[in-house]
């Protein structure tokens, strides 16, 4: 309570999801059950949860059919009255996933994890789990059509409720866990030879209306990236001016430039990289190569970091702003802030990346220029090293934290 108050006379209220003079990871206190809030809490971001729906659009989602989706009042909402899905633009792999649903008496909805952008077939190309109450579908809240009907404990009351319920949902390799309103429901171990290992998520309109809210996903499975103090596993270029080294609190400090620190104990090509930065004076400029031709300077995808804005306005980046893909696609806004750990968390799979900060999603795009070796002049898919960039002589930057996970085929 003291917690919130203080929080409270810190004027938090200003913008949906950002505060320009507080630290990006205290911009929430700890929400109650059944908040509209749509934001990320510090005990979440500490995490490394993603807001996968901003409260106020449908930002990395793409509706596939002919349902109507509607944003209002920290919801997404559809009438059920035409099938079709609200889709992630990004895939996933292992995670847990907490989604709040509330959905009209008869409704039959679900929520679609490792999906194809178009299911097409519950038993082959998603796995569905269901949003109906008993005697709607012999698959009730919680069970996955066509493959696992409900086998643990459920709450009848809940699964009738035609109020805000909340479903949590963890997938880890061929096992999945389905929990609804607390009660563990289902539990289901695909070992067949098609099981599914990575996908999209899914809201779907099928019958009935459905309201979703707080959808929220922790990626599960990154392991920490190596970090020495004699950085052995990382090659810094020669003749360059960026100066590297590891503090004794594990700390990378970046300082002067220009300079690459080029990861070489292995390639990446589509994963998971979360990491924080920490920029130790205002409009500082560094980023994270990915997909780099190895052993070549600066040749590879740029997830830009600068937390710089023009007259103080986040909506406007001053140099493509903390997340966005150096002079691909701008961050649409800038969630991070100078002087404070801001987490970033890429997610690249494909021709397919976005970026988050702070938890909140601020880039979403595909490079559908013509496929190249080099990233700088086309498409590049295959693995390649990541790298850390000393910008210039004013560098001063701490990098901590970085763990990863390569996607699964």
């Amino acid at each position: 309570m003291m917690f919130k108050t203080a929080l409270a006379l810190l004027s938090l209220s200003v913008g949906l999801f950002f505060v320009n003079r507080v630290p990006p990871t205290v911009r929430a206190a700890e929400e109650a059950p059944g908040s509209t809030s749509n934001l990320i809490s510090p005990k979440e971001g500490a995490l490394g949860t993603l807001l996968l729906f901003d409260g106020k659009t449908t930002y990395g989602w793409e509706s596939v059919g002919e349902a109507k989706w509607e944003v209002a009042d920290g919801e997404i909402r559809t009438s059920g009255d035409k099938p079709g899905f609200l889709v992630t633009t990004s895939e996933f792999a292992d995670f847990q996933l907490s989604v709040d649903f509330k959905a009209a008496a008869g409704t039959n909805s679900g929520v679609f994890i490792r999906s194809a952008r178009e299911p097409k077939d519950a038993a082959k190309d998603c796995y569905e789990i269901n949003i109906a109450a008993p005697g709607v579908s012999e698959y009730t809240t919680g069970s996955i059509v066509a493959r696992q009907k409900p086998n643990g404990a459920a709450d009848d009351a809940v699964l009738k409720s035609t109020d805000w319920v909340n479903m949590l949902i963890t997938a880890e390799g061929n096992q999945i866990t389905i929990e609804v309103g607390g009660n563990k429901v289902t539990s289901f171990r695909d070992d067949s030879p098609n099981a599914l290992r990575r996908g999209r998520i899914a809201l779907q309109a099928n019958k009935g209306a459905v309201a979703f809210r707080n959808v929220k996903l922790r990626p599960h499975g990154q392991q920490k990236m190596k970090l020495d103090k004699d950085l052995s596993g990382w090659k810094v270029f020669p003749g360059k001016m960026a100066e590297y080294s590891v503090t004794d609190k594990g700390e990378l400090q970046v300082k002067n430039g220009p300079g690459m620190l080029e990861y070489t104990a292995q390639e990446y090509g589509d994963f998971v990289l979360s990491f924080e930065v920490l920029t130790k004076a205002p409009n500082l400029n560094s980023g994270v190569f990915f997909r780099q031709i190895p052993g070549e300077f600066t040749q590879g995808y740029e997830c830009q970091v600068h937390n710089g804005t023009k007259d103080g306005d986040p909506a406007q980046p001053l140099d493509c702003g903390t997340g966005g893909f150096y002079r691909r696609s701008n961050a649409r806004f800038v969630n991070g802030q100078d002087l404070h750990w801001t987490r970033i968390t890429l997610m690249v799979h494909g021709p397919h990346m976005a970026a988050w900060v702070n938890g909140v999603q601020v880039s979403d795009w595909t490079d559908e220029r013509k496929p190249d070796d080099n990233p700088r002049k086309g498409l590049r898919t295959k693995p390649g090293t990541l790298s850390i960039q000393g910008h210039d002589p004013t560098t001063d930057i701490l990098f901590q934290d970085f763990q990863i996970v390569e996607l699964p085929k």
